[in-house]
């Protein structure tokens, strides 16, 4: 069994080896069978996540304007019960003020479940002020909660390969949208069909509420078409540019006239909306709506190459090699774009394994926390902690910067993150105090917040497990464990003068445990750590 190998296979297909994946023993092909088996399963990350979210359109505040919201919204219990509304009776009231939801109604729940109880809602220019403060306070939890969610699955899941495709699609798929019900819903969607048939995905992303609303499909009406969710579909999703011109931007979008989703986030196709007359796309001419849109797309041998080409930049090397594209990209085509089939044959070719592959790829700042968490077994008393080191390294779940997604790449590395990746398992491994200006955000829910007070401080205890590190080295003498860790947690050679170093570190400690403790944040504080 070639161990390096195995560890490269565990880093690109999940967020890296533990001991006890190493210790098993597996050769990489029977690793990789059982990484397939194992993302079979899917659980959506449930709703209750959101629990206390309040809609960003009013739903929970279900009063009349100028009438204080009832007095707690949060987690911890029943809402208070709501001030009583003006009467409709008293002077000068130019209509009557909306009903008021029952008290448990207010009780936290979706703001999904909300919506779809018919609460009535409010424009956000309705809220006052402090309504509106407390509305992207929840906001922000909620989307907090649902990141600490999905990384402790990166982390923990044994379907790492499923959440690391699920990744790969949440880039490729980029999303932004301030409700965080629909950019949950928009996750599960990904994640469930994340290994699956392109096509299929590639629909069911298209009809979620939060990409028609993220990419102006919601106004895209017959008379008066919008093109930019068509654009981004050739353009992102499918087929890249230069493989399509603009009139099948223009003829596209009229297709999907007519798609939208309704005030209970559910997908809607409205009839009377729609430009019902004869279009050409792509050669190919008929009365086509949004699903022949998509299916004459993804008949285009472009599609196939710019899809797996994506991946291979993304699970293989930056710079892709013609020479194994092509052979992947028709394989793809023929199965259907079916996922398994194209990663299996990815991750099975020989080619894959090659020196040029291994130890090539930089981290994203979400691989790199997931991947300490993982391999070395670690706990966090509070893991939104992490988050903030995530968003300093740039890189925030549900987040991306633009409709392109994260660039990646060498795009993960500037002057600004490459000391806080380096002093990351220091700060969390030693519970040193470290302070670090996270990166301005044009779209911050709350930019008005001060430099101050957006310093992140490591205030939380990190729990590092020794014992399964220790069955890892076994029966390993002290002299030799800085080897035998190197070759565990880098995927890149170690140069001689970065082991003279850890070394160095390892002989200051006083006790074995310490030197343990030593030796490993030496390690992962180094450059080559940075490489998976």
């Amino acid at each position: 069994m070639n161990t390096q190998q195995l560890q490269h296979l565990y880093w690109r297909a999940g967020f890296g080896p533990r001991p006890q994946d190493v210790a098993a023993g597996l050769s990489p092909a029977k690793a990789l069978r059982q990484l397939l088996h194992e993302a079979r399963a899917y659980e959506p990350i449930p709703s209750a996540t959101l629990a206390g979210f309040q809609d960003p359109l009013g739903a929970v505040m279900a009063v009349p304007p100028g009438v204080p919201a009832p007095a707690t919204m949060g987690a911890a219990g029943p809402a208070a019960a709501p001030p009583a509304p003006a009467s409709s009776a008293q002077p000068g009231t130019a209509s009557p003020a909306l009903p008021l939801a029952p008290v448990d109604e207010l009780r936290p729940r979706s703001a999904l479940a909300l919506r779809r109880a018919g609460l009535p809602q409010l424009r956000r220019a309705d809220l006052t002020p402090e309504q509106r403060k407390l509305q992207n306070e929840s906001i922000r939890d909620a989307f907090i909660s649902m990141s600490t969610a999905w990384m402790d699955r990166m982390a923990t899941s044994p379907g790492q390969l499923r959440e690391k495709v699920a990744l790969f699609w949440h880039g490729h798929f980029a999303c932004r949208t301030r409700r965080p019900d629909d950019s949950l819903a928009l996750l599960n969607t990904i994640r469930e069909k994340a290994l699956g048939k392109f096509p299929d995905l590639l629909l069911a992303v298209s009809q979620e509420p939060a990409m028609l609303q993220f990419l102006n499909n919601q106004q895209n009406r017959k008379e008066h078409p919008n093109e930019n969710f068509a654009r981004e579909v050739m353009e992102l999703f499918t087929l890249g540019r230069g493989n399509y011109t603009e009139n099948d931007v223009k003829e596209a979008a009229r297709a999907f006239t007519g798609w939208g989703f309704d005030g209970q986030s559910r997908f809607v196709f409205r009839e009377r909306q729609h430009d019902a007359d004869p279009k050409t796309l792509l050669g190919q001419t008929g009365n086509w709506g949004g699903e022949d849109a998509l299916r004459i797309i993804m008949q285009q041998p472009a599609a196939a190459t710019f899809l797996v080409t994506k991946m291979y930049r993304y699970f293989v090397n930056d710079v892709p090699d013609p020479a194994h594209i092509a052979p992947l990209a028709g394989a793809f085509r023929k199965s259907g774009y079916d996922v398994s089939d194209l990663l299996e044959r990815m991750f099975s070719a020989d080619w894959f394994y090659a020196p040029a592959n291994t130890g090539s790829l930089i981290k994203s700042p979400v691989a790199l926390v997931a991947g300490l968490r993982r391999t070395l077994n670690l706990k966090v008393d509070n893991d939104k902690q992490l988050l903030g080191y995530q968003k300093a390294l740039g890189q925030t779940l549900f987040m991306p910067p633009n409709v392109a997604g994260w660039p990646g790449g060498r795009a993960w590395i500037d002057s600004s993150s490459l000391l806080l990746r380096l002093q990351l398992p220091s700060i969390l491994f030693k519970n040193a105090e470290f302070a670090v200006r996270l990166k301005d955000d044009e779209n911050d829910i709350t930019p008005q917040t001060t430099g101050k007070e957006r310093l992140v401080k490591n205030a939380e205890t990190t729990h590092l497990p020794l014992a399964p590190i220790q069955l890892l080295l076994g029966a390993v003498p002290p002299e030799q464990q800085p080897q035998r860790l190197a070759s565990f947690l880098l995927q890149a050679p170690l140069r001689p003068e970065n082991l003279a170093l850890v070394q160095l570190a390892a002989a200051k400690a006083a006790t074995p445990e310490e030197r343990l403790r030593n030796t490993l944040v030496s390690l992962l504080s180094l450059p080559e750590y940075q490489l998976a």
